[in-house]
C-alpha cells in the first residue's frame, strides 16, 4: 500500500507541467517517502493546482470535513502544498517538486536529502531542460539599465519589490545543499526573498526565514550585487511572489548555463565591454560573472553574447566604467507567460502532457 502510494504521487508530480521524471534507480521515491506520509502522499493526490477550500475538497473529493483542514495545515507546515486566503478564507493547492515542494524543504535538508536531491537533479533536470518555457528570468541590476532603454516592469525589481506588503528572507536552498556535500562557495547563505501582496502574510510561515520590512529587501538585493549574486524570478509577467540570488557554482540553472546550455533562463539584457576603455583588470571575468561570459583577448577583456545573461554585474563593477548594458532587439526576447496559470498550459503544450485533471 505504501509503494502504490508514493508511485502514485510521483505519477501526478510527473503529469504536472512542471515535471517529476522517474528513474532506474527509484530514487523519486525514496525523496516521496522523505517529505510525504502515505497519509499525506494520498491526500495531496486530491488537491489541484487551483486553490480551494476545505468544503470545495471535501466536496470533490468526499473526504470527511471534520479534520481536513488540520491535516492540510499539517502539511503545509511541512512545505508539501501551499496556503493562501481568498477574502480571508484559507484555501489549499497542491505545489509542482520546483519551484515548490523543493524549495520549502529547508528546514529537512540534512546531508542525506542533500544526497539524494543532488542525485534526483541530473533525471529531473534532462526531462525538466528539454522544454520551455524558461522557468526563471534574470533581472538586471537595475541603476545600470540605460535611460533611454525603457525597461518593462517585470524587468525591474523595483516593481516586484514595490507591490509587496509582506517580505521574508531566507537561506538559499542551492547553498545550503551544496555546503552539505561539501561543497559550499563562498557568498552569502540568506538571500532568498519571499514577497506577497497580502499584508502579514509570512507571519508564523513554514518556510521559516526571517521576517523583513520592504527596506530591507532592498539591502538584501544590494547585498547580493555587492556579493556577485544574479537576481532570478518566476519566467512570468505579473504574481512575482519571490527574487533569487543565485551563483553560478550551486544554482542549478546557472550550472546547467555553465555546463553549455545558455538557454536555460529568460534574459532580456546583454553587456559590452568597449575595449578601448578596458584597462584589462580582469575584475569582471575573476569575481563577477557567474556564467563564464568574459574572457580575455590581448590584454583587454570581451563578453560572449551567447552566454551573457544581461544580469549587470560586470558593469557595477568596473572600475574604468568600460562595460554598458543593453536591451536586446524585439525580436531576440522570448517574451514570458503572462502569470503562473499560463507559464504551466505553456510548459503543458511544449511537452504534450494532459493535466486538466490537476487544475
Amino acid at each position: 500500500m505504501n509503494e502504490n502510494v508514493f508511485s502514485k504521487l510521483a505519477k501526478v508530480l510527473d503529469t504536472l507541467p512542471n515535471g517529476f521524471p522517474a528513474t532506474p534507480t527509484g530514487i523519486e521515491i525514496k525523496i516521496l517517502k522523505k517529505v510525504f506520509s502515505p497519509e499525506e502522499a494520498e491526500l495531496f493526490c486530491d488537491l489541484r493546482l487551483n486553490p480551494e477550500t476545505t468544503e470545495e475538497i471535501a466536496n470533490r473529493t468526499g473526504r470527511p470535513l471534520e479534520g481536513l483542514e488540520e491535516k492540510l495545515i499539517g502539511m503545509w507546515k511541512q512545505g508539501e502544498i501551499a496556503v493562501d486566503k481568498r477574502e480571508g478564507v484559507k484555501t489549499f493547492k497542491m505545489m509542482p517538486w520546483i519551484i515548490g515542494i523543493y524549495e520549502f524543504q529547508l528546514k529537512r535538508m540534512d546531508k542525506e536529502f542533500a544526497q539524494m536531491c543532488e542525485e534526483y537533479s541530473m533525471y529531473w533536470g534532462a526531462q525538466f531542460l528539454k522544454h520551455g518555457p524558461r522557468v526563471m528570468q534574470v533581472i538586471p541590476i537595475e541603476r545600470e539599465i540605460p535611460v533611454r532603454q525603457e525597461a518593462l516592469t517585470y524587468e525591474q525589481v523595483s516593481n516586484i519589490i514595490d507591490k509587496g506588503l509582506s517580505f521574508m528572507v531566507n537561506e538559499c536552498i542551492c547553498r545550503k545543499k551544496q555546503g552539505l556535500l561539501g561543497q559550499r562557495c563562498d557568498k552569502p547563505l540568506e538571500t532568498c526573498l519571499g514577497i506577497h501582496p497580502q499584508p502579514e502574510f509570512y507571519k508564523d510561515h513554514p518556510w521559516g526565514g526571517r521576517l523583513i520590512s520592504k527596506r530591507e529587501a532592498y539591502d538584501v538585493l544590494q547585498k547580493a550585487e555587492e556579493a556577485g549574486l544574479v537576481h532570478m524570478t518566476s519566467n512570468v509577467e505579473t504574481g512575482h511572489w519571490f527574487i533569487c540570488n543565485c551563483c553560478g557554482c550551486c544554482c542549478g540553472l546557472l550550472r546547467a548555463v555553465n555546463m553549455g546550455m545558455p538557454n536555460v533562463i529568460n534574459s532580456y539584457y546583454y553587456a559590452e565591454i568597449d575595449a578601448e576603455q578596458c584597462d584589462g583588470c580582469g575584475i569582471c571575468d575573476e569575481e563577477r560573472c557567474q556564467v563564464k561570459a568574459i574572457e580575455e583577448v590581448d590584454g583587454t577583456y570581451r563578453i560572449n553574447r551567447e552566454r551573457c545573461i544581461g544580469c549587470g554585474l560586470c558593469v557595477t563593477a568596473c572600475p574604468s566604467e568600460a562595460i554598458t548594458l543593453f536591451h536586446k532587439k524585439p525580436e531576440e526576447i522570448e517574451l514570458p507567460p503572462r502569470d503562473e496559470m499560463g507559464w504551466l498550459e505553456e510548459r503543458a503544450r511544449q511537452r504534450g502532457i494532459d493535466y486538466s485533471a490537476y487544475k
